[in-house]
């Protein structure tokens, strides 16, 4: 049994080694002085974090990728692998960002060189619109993994934006002294935790509250929006949850489905045979998805089973540390072989601890392509559509099915003619969203999002 902890980079750490490279950093400037009354960077010398035990304020002349990956307020190699090459980002951003962390036990984020986890970054632009936007990392990432797909484009429009590494992060999240189910249950309230501060960050450089709060997200932060709509929803006015990872104690959820792609793939694989792939589609795979299943078992299913399954029942692999990788159905304590059911009552408790309800308290919006072959879409977002519907909340909540969208944009380019990016459409979802609750314009009904014939799909998405 591991220790108490007071408080996962996850495969997608593994895809940006194969599809990027860090950045070169180079040392950031030291802050400007304060300039009292407006202006750039004004009132920075009030900001004092609650509950920081470490922050750094910086005057930036851009707040976006483009000038703080040169000046080392950010990593490229952090936000890699989220988004297509071609996608155009705004520029020339200027404001104040904040770098620091909370109280923690461990040590995995490196990040401005604290060894700390819990880091977060908040950023504030110069031209606010009054509006906060809150994101937790995906997968297993750092504070910056947001960067370029949320961060960029939000502040553009004048939004304030916060995220945080979630409390945990790296291939070994699991392994940060909490019980099973804890460093999950970290994010959630690491989230919270953020989204508090990051408020009074706010008035305390613009002399009032943000008058509106979003929060956004992908994969494992659109599983955060989720949560957070469900069990704080004072804080937010609304979310964007891009296909959010769907955690349910009596299923499903990861554990229920990846052992049968552990196990049947490699028969389909050596021999096409009609028996294994029937088994794939059975367990939620997508008919239409083969072409994806090469790349999802040598980057994503084995080590996604192991190190999550390792977060809620370790005992399964005894002394071992999170499975034997790619071992063979029918190897002692081989996770091609778990089967989530017949575990003890206290893995699905710790399940439960973590688990989606569907039971939100705001506005909700749901984007999800209908080729993920990491969270497929059939054992996840439409179980959630269906789980909010039953909640009594499916006036509060629209769901986007999208033609040909996967888990990772970054797969687009080595399939263009089979898959297309979602990024732009999660942006169209947030857009909505907004006129949604500022304006009462209604969005579109529940639908599939058909792919377009023609048009820029790098950066243009109608719901």
């Amino acid at each position: 049994m591991r220790p108490t902890k007071t408080s996962p980079r996850t495969v997608l750490a593994t895809l940006t080694a194969l599809v990027a490279t860090a950045a070169l950093l180079v040392a950031a400037p030291p802050a400007t002085a304060d300039k009292p009354g407006g202006g750039h960077c004004a009132r920075q010398a009030k900001i004092a974090v609650p509950g920081a035990e470490m922050q750094k304020v910086s005057c930036l002349d851009d707040l976006t990728t483009a000038g703080t990956v040169p000046s080392g307020h950010s990593k490229a190699a952090d936000f890699a692998g989220l988004h297509t090459p071609g996608t155009v980002n705004p520029t020339g951003v200027p404001g104040i960002q904040v770098d620091g962390y909370f109280p923690d036990t461990s040590t995995t984020n490196a990040n401005n060189g604290w060894k700390h986890d819990s880091q977060f970054v908040m950023r504030i632009p110069d031209n606010w619109n009054g509006g906060l936007v809150i994101t937790g990392a995906p997968g297993n990432r750092s504070q910056y993994a947001n960067d370029f797909i949320w961060s960029d484009w939000v502040l553009a429009q004048g939004y304030a934006f916060a995220s945080t590494d979630k409390g945990n992060m790296g291939l070994r999240f699991y392994d940060d002294g909490s019980t099973p189910g804890g460093s999950v249950r970290e994010w959630n309230s690491r989230v919270t935790e953020l989204t508090l501060a990051a408020k009074r960050v706010v008035k305390q450089v613009r002399a009032k509250a943000p008058q509106r709060t979003w929060m956004a997200g992908i994969s494992n932060g659109g599983y955060l929006v989720r949560w957070q709509l469900e069990n704080r929803p004072d804080l937010y006015d609304g979310g964007l949850d891009w296909e959010g990872t769907l955690l349910r104690a009596d299923g499903p959820n990861l554990l229920t489905y990846l052992p049968t792609a552990l196990k049947h793939y490699p028969a389909y694989a050596a021999t096409g045979s009609p028996a294994a792939h029937d088994a794939m589609i059975e367990a939620g795979f997508e008919p239409g998805s083969e072409f994806l299943w090469p790349f999802h078992h040598t980057v994503y299913w084995d080590l996604t089973q192991r190190i999550y399954r390792e977060e809620f029942d370790p005992t399964f692999d005894g002394a071992t540390d999170a499975g034997t990788p790619y071992c063979a159905s029918g190897t002692p304590q081989c996770d091609a072989d778990y089967d989530y059911a017949s575990r003890p009552a206290a893995v699905k408790d710790a399940m439960r601890s973590v688990e989606l309800t569907g039971d939100i308290g705001k506005p909700l919006i749901t984007v999800h392509g209908d080729l993920d072959t990491l969270l497929p879409i059939g054992t996840d977002s439409d179980v959630y559509d269906q789980l909010i519907d039953d909640a009594g909340a499916g006036a509060s909540h629209r769901y986007y099915r999208v033609e040909d969208g996967t888990h990772t944009d970054a797969l687009v380019p080595a399939f263009p003619d089979q898959l297309r990016p979602l990024l732009p459409c999660a942006r169209a979802g947030f857009d909505a969203l907004t006129a949604w609750v500022e304006d009462g314009t209604a969005p579109p009904a529940d639908a599939t999002v058909p792919r377009p014939t023609s048009g820029d799909l790098l950066n243009t998405c109608a719901l």
